[in-house]
Formats: structure tokens, C-alpha cells, sequence
């Protein structure tokens, strides 16, 4: 071949590679764009709700209060789910239909959502004590849908061109975002502080003002609310479904290798999909130094990337929502809201982010997640301290701490979404094991904050009418 050719097919390549960016400002490409996004948005929208509407449903149930502290071990239980599919793959590589586990945990979610809309009220009476075992039971079935599509979701997006990887994070953020709008929409959990009066002696000589909290009323039932989680798993099927049969949909598989949800043998474009990659700027030297995906990284560099998915997960799944409540509360009822609001619009923002800038280098990736986990420990720092932390009368606390909220989730979500850019390029069990660690890191979490928060109550909740502090 001489240099005149070589250099011809250097600019052919050059010229695939810079149609295949292109593609995305396609009509078809923001379909199927689209369709990512409401696929992801089903992964965690069913659970991400029944947490938004607890203010809602714990005053009519028997267990209280403490209904938290059973979903999240119930939640830890289902990660049953999660493990079977991860030895599975581990050890019958190919066994598992993952297409048609989808299907059954999406259905699954969609019929035990609207389940949840007749009996989540119902009480079975056990050892003379009422119970809801309904309600226990359905959550069981939303935890292990939304736990097993960990290791599900992730991989099928492998069937896709990477691009789509960020929008289904940018679906993942949504199904946060989506139920905390219409949460707010419901009226969840809005207080009006009114006056009490208080006898201070028998004869009500004297008596005392204070102020006491008063929960409006919903503007919807928690029912309307369960049977549009039910209609937002449908939407997820319907996307699923399209992403498996829509002929053009089809033609954002990466080299053609899958057709209506069947892997074909790459052979004719692997040479072409080889170029792509050596022309990644942001990938490493195509240096083989470990059996871990494509061999890109290190086996330290691996466990690096994971134990950093380990950790963010842990913060932002279970350790600091653990405490939400005690590190805004102290500031008053809108700052716990805005927060609560704000956090979650900050993960989506940070996949979009990612969709225009994703940069892969481990060391921005420390160096992010050590600026999150510090805004993190200013977070715990303020739960430890309530009712009373740090300028709890003062206008600049509830500012601060609601910024804290937002830059906290922005940076690690960030972090989640490289990561999950990286394993992507290193293949499908790659992004099963990301799905598994991400599952690891949050039952961690919550073996560690489960007792410290249910147990020996370390934390003390503020009063949003009657913070009372030096």
C-alpha cells in the first residue's frame, strides 16, 4: 500500500468518525435520544416517589415513623435481584436473556406500582398489632425492580452508540426529579406554623403563645400519585420497546451489531469500530496491562474506578439523603424544600453536563470526588449539629447549606456518569460489574447509617416552627 492510499484511508476513517459524532443532531438521533432518556427514567422513579410521599402516607399507617427504617431494609433485601443477574453473567456468561429480565422487572414495577394506589392503606392484623402488609410487600417487588435494573438497564445500553449512555443518566437524574415536581404540585409535606396557647395553672390565670406545625393538606391523593408512578413505568415499557423493535432506532447500534434486541457477530466492522477507539482523545494508550475489558487500565486503575463508585454511590443513595432532614429542617420548612427541589434538578444537570464534557481523566476524577465528599462532611457536620448548627438564625445558613445540597449532588453525579462513560468503553460486563458496585456502595451505606439514625437516634430532627437555640 503506498502513502498516498494509506493516507486516503486515514481520511476516509477520519471522515467515518467525525459522520458517526454528527449523528446525534439528526432527527432519528433525538428520537432515540429521547426514547434513552425514558428508558432510564424507569430505572429508580417507582422508589424515588414512595420516598417523596412519606410525609403523605406515614400518618395513616401503623407503623409511623419508623416505615423508613423498614424500606430501607427492604431495599438492602432486594439486592437479591441485583446479585443473581451479577453471577449469572459471572458464571453462565450468556444464560440470562436480559432483554426478556427487562421486560419482567418493568412489568413487575408497573403492575406493583398500581397496586400500591388500592391496598397501600390496608392492614393485616399480626401477634394483635396491625400491619401493612401490603404496602411492605409491594415496596419489596419496587425495590428488587428498581435494585435489579442496576445491572440490567446499564448493559442494554450497551447495544446502543455511547452518546446514549449520558442520556439514560440524564433519564436516571429525571426519575428524582420528576416525582419531587410532582410531590410539590401534591402539596407533600408543606407546613404552616400556627398559634397554641398553653394553661400554665389550673385556673388559667396565666397562659404561654407557641407556635405549632400544621401539614396542609394534599392537593391529590397519595392514590393519584401511585397510579402516575404506575403510568411512568408504562412510559419506560413503550421506550423499551422501541429501543428493541423501531427500524430506525436500529441504525444507532454501534457497527450494526444488534437487530431487534439480537447480538450479531461484529467481524465485518471491528476494524472500523478499532480506528473509532485509537482516535478517542480522551481514551488511554491502547496498551494492554490488564484482563479487565478491553485491557485499557490497570488492575489498581480498576479498583481505583470502583472503589470511587463504591463511595459516591454510598454518599449520594443512603448516606447524606439519611440526613437530609436533619442537616435542612433547623433552617425552617422552605429550606429543607428548596434543597430537597434543587438536588434534584442538579442530577440531571450534571449528566447534560456530561453529555458536552465528558472527560475521562482519573485524576479529575479524584480530585472531583474529594471536593464532593468535603461538601458532604460540611452536610453531616450541620445534621450532627441540629437542631442548633452553625447560623441557625440567620438568613445566610439556609442559603448555604441549599448550596451545599446542590454543588454536593452536581459534582458526585458527574462523577457517576464518567464512570460509567469509562466502563462503557470497556464492555458489556463491564457495565454489569458497574451496576453490581453501585448496588455494593449503597448497601454499605446503609449498614452504616441504619443504626447510627434508627437505632441509637444520634441525630435530633429541629422543629420548622419552634427552633429554639442560643
Amino acid at each position: 500500500m503506498t502513502a498516498d492510499t494509506r493516507s486516503s484511508a486515514a481520511d476516509n476513517s477520519l471522515q467515518l468518525y467525525s459522520q458517526e459524532q454528527e449523528k446525534p443532531t439528526s432527527n432519528m438521533s433525538l428520537l432515540t435520544h429521547l426514547l434513552a432518556c425514558l428508558f432510564g427514567m424507569g430505572s429508580w422513579i417507582s422508589i424515588n416517589g414512595l420516598w417523596v410521599e412519606l410525609p403523605l402516607i406515614v400518618p395513616q399507617i401503623p407503623e409511623g415513623w419508623y416505615l423508613p427504617s423498614y424500606l430501607s431494609v427492604l431495599i438492602q433485601m432486594a439486592n437479591i435481584g441485583p446479585l443473581f443477574v451479577t453471577l449469572m453473567h459471572r458464571f453462565r456468561p450468556g444464560a440470562l436473556n436480559e432483554t426478556a429480565v427487562i421486560y419482567v422487572i418493568v412489568v413487575l414495577g408497573t403492575v406493583a406500582s398500581f397496586l400500591l394506589g388500592f391496598f397501600w392503606k390496608e392492614t393485616v392484623v399480626i401477634a394483635g398489632v396491625p400491619r401493612s402488609v401490603a404496602l411492605l410487600l409491594l415496596t419489596f417487588f419496587l425495590s428488587a425492580v428498581d435494585c435489579t435494573s442496576s445491572v440490567t438497564f446499564l448493559p442494554f445500553m450497551m447495544r446502543l452508540k455511547p452518546q446514549y449512555l449520558t442520556t439514560y443518566y440524564i433519564g436516571e437524574g429525571v426519575s428524582g426529579l420528576l416525582p419531587a415536581i410532582v410531590a410539590l404540585i401534591q402539596g407533600v409535606g408543606v407546613v404552616h406554623c400556627i398559634n397554641s396557647t398553653q394553661s400554665l395553672n389550673a385556673s388559667n390565670i396565666s397562659a404561654t403563645f407557641d407556635l405549632q406545625a400544621q401539614y396542609q393538606p394534599a392537593n391529590f391523593s397519595a392514590e393519584v400519585f401511585f397510579f402516575f408512578l404506575s403510568a411512568m413505568m408504562v412510559v419506560c415499557l413503550v421506550a423499551f420497546l422501541l429501543l428493541n423493535y423501531h427500524p430506525s432506532v436500529a441504525r444507532e447500534h454501534p457497527s450494526g451489531r444488534y437487530t431487534n434486541g439480537v447480538k450479531e457477530k461484529p467481524q465485518k466492522n471491528r476494524k472500523w469500530a478499532e480506528q473509532t477507539l485509537m482516535m478517542d482523545p480522551y481514551r488511554p494508550a491502547n496498551k494492554k496491562r490488564s484482563s479487565f475489558g478491553t485491557g485499557s487500565y490497570s488492575w489498581v486503575q480498576v479498583i481505583y474506578i470502583f472503589v470511587i463508585l463504591a463511595w459516591v454511590n454510598a454518599l449520594t443513595n443512603v448516606v447524606l439523603p439519611s440526613v437530609q432532614s436533619y442537616s435542612c429542617l433547623p433552617y425552617g420548612n422552605n429550606a429543607y424544600h428548596l434543597s430537597a427541589t434543587m438536588a434534584a434538578v442538579s442530577n440531571p444537570l450534571a449528566c447534560f453536563i456530561a453529555l458536552f464534557l465528558p472527560i475521562r481523566s482519573l485524576l479529575l476524577m479524584g480530585a472531583l470526588t474529594l471536593i464532593g465528599s468535603g461538601v458532604g462532611a460540611y452536610i453531616m457536620t450541620i445534621a450532627v449539629l441540629s437542631p442548633c448548627p452553625l447560623l441557625v438564625h440567620d438568613t445566610s445558613g439556609g442559603v448555604i447549606i441549599v448550596l451545599a445540597w446542590v454543588l454536593f449532588v452536581l459534582i458526585l453525579s458527574y462523577v457517576k456518569v464518567i464512570i460509567g462513560v469509562i466502563l462503557r468503553d470497556e464492555g458489556h460486563s463491564a457495565l454489569v460489574w458497574c451496576g453490581a458496585v453501585v448496588q455494593l456502595g449503597s448497601l454499605l451505606g446503609a449498614v452504616t447509617m441504619f443504626p447510627v439514625v434508627s437505632v441509637y437516634s444520634f441525630f435530633s430532627s429541629g422543629d420548622p416552627c419552634n427552633t429554639k437555640c442560643p
